[in-house]
């Protein structure tokens, strides 16, 4: 908690000058225009938030996918599987899923997947449902490729998820700038679309011993999303107090403020206390794991009360082996003594109905 504050006391300081460090080229009249001078005022994000009901969710993947490939492919793309687990969603109050893309998806077919995205889409809005896509991702498995996707393996926390756009991609700028057309075309799709709540620019950079290697990247998908300038807000949650570069950087670019926690509710109240200094809006886009006493019953009423969106990891157990807890593998698969992420059980029922009582009490159900 130290770093914590440490941090947020550092951006105090350099909040004002950070602006002229990091220049946007663009073609015709806006050639000088700064990343800063996109970036919404407190203000408009504030406005913004207020527009929507309180948000509340998973991040979202259908049970019958391991992975963002498996979601998003053609030969796997399963409509049913989302309508009818969009649906559970919808019956205990959630509004908001928070769903990952992946860039081999796009290269691959981007007529089709942006086709498939807009099925997605179609479908949570018929459950009344707003989506948060993230682009990027620097956890679990660092190697993607096309194709017929692998097994889960029995009893391991998402044995099978994939970093986009992985190793040495993300380390390597070469490389990587050729996703500026992937982040571009779909932004520029999906731009004025109300479906879409907001962008999440990458998910947890710097995991996986990454560190400040995927600063380039970070700097570079703002950069883009800028250029593209979408009518959604843009973010990049925080998620490692030890990072101070990138988190500053994450933070000083995001329209809006989103976080990750998983600690109990003393904790996470702290570092809510802590962000609100920034004066926007925020939004956990990940939290609950019940053997880190992170639970609905505590933490879901104290995000309300503090008016912080509410995205929890995990809708329904599924191939992603999320029930399991992170580094305490079951070698014979078998069921954990308690779930750490997933709110449904396959058939549709609650891993415990009084959780989905609550959710559905805090969401006026």
């Amino acid at each position: 908690m130290k770093k914590l504050l440490l941090f947020l006391l550092l951006l105090g300081a350099t909040t004002g000058t950070f602006a002229q460090k990091t220049k946007l080229k663009t073609k015709g009249p806006a050639a000088a225009a700064t990343l800063q001078d996109r970036r919404w005022s407190a203000e408009k994000a504030t406005a913004w938030y207020k527009t929507h009901s309180w948000m509340t969710g998973a991040n979202f993947t259908p049970s019958t996918a391991i992975n963002q490939l498996e979601m998003w492919q053609a030969d796997t793309f399963d409509p049913t599987t989302i309508d009818r687990e969009l649906g559970w969603a919808e019956g205990i109050g959630f509004n908001t899923m928070r769903v990952f893309l992946h860039s081999l998806a796009w290269q691959q077919d981007p007529k089709g997947f942006k086709e498939r995205v807009n099925t997605y889409l179609g479908l949570a809005d018929k459950h009344h449902i707003k989506t948060i896509l993230v682009f990027f991702d620097d956890c679990w498995n660092k190697e993607a490729k096309i194709g017929i996707q692998p097994a889960p393996k029995p009893g391991i926390h998402n044995s099978g998820w994939l970093q986009d756009p992985g190793e040495p991609a993300s380390r390597d700028s070469v490389t990587f700038v050729k996703l500026k057309p992937y982040v571009q075309d779909v932004l520029r799709s999906f731009a004025t679309d109300k479906r879409v709540l907001l962008w999440d620019l990458y998910n947890e950079p710097g995991n996986n011993g990454k560190l400040n290697s995927s600063l380039p990247l970070v700097r570079n998908v703002f950069a883009w999303a800028r250029e593209v300038n979408p009518t959604q807000p843009l973010s990049m949650g925080l998620w490692n107090w030890d990072f101070e570069a990138l988190n500053k950087y994450q933070a000083l670019h995001s329209d809006v403020i989103t976080y990750h926690n998983y600690d109990d509710v003393a904790a996470h109240q702290r570092v809510v206390e802590l962000l609100e200094t920034h004066g926007r809006p925020l939004i956990c886009t990940e939290y609950m794991a019940r053997p880190r006493n992170s639970r609905f019953v505590t933490i879901l009423p104290m995000l309300k009360k503090q008016n912080v969106g509410a995205i929890n990891w995990g809708l329904v157990d599924g191939k992603t082996n999320t029930k399991y807890q992170w580094e305490v593998p079951i070698a014979d698969g078998g069921e954990p003594v308690e779930w750490f992420h997933e709110v449904f059980r396959r058939d549709g029922t609650p891993y415990h109905q009084n959780e989905t009582d609550l959710i559905k009490k805090l969401n006026g159900r």
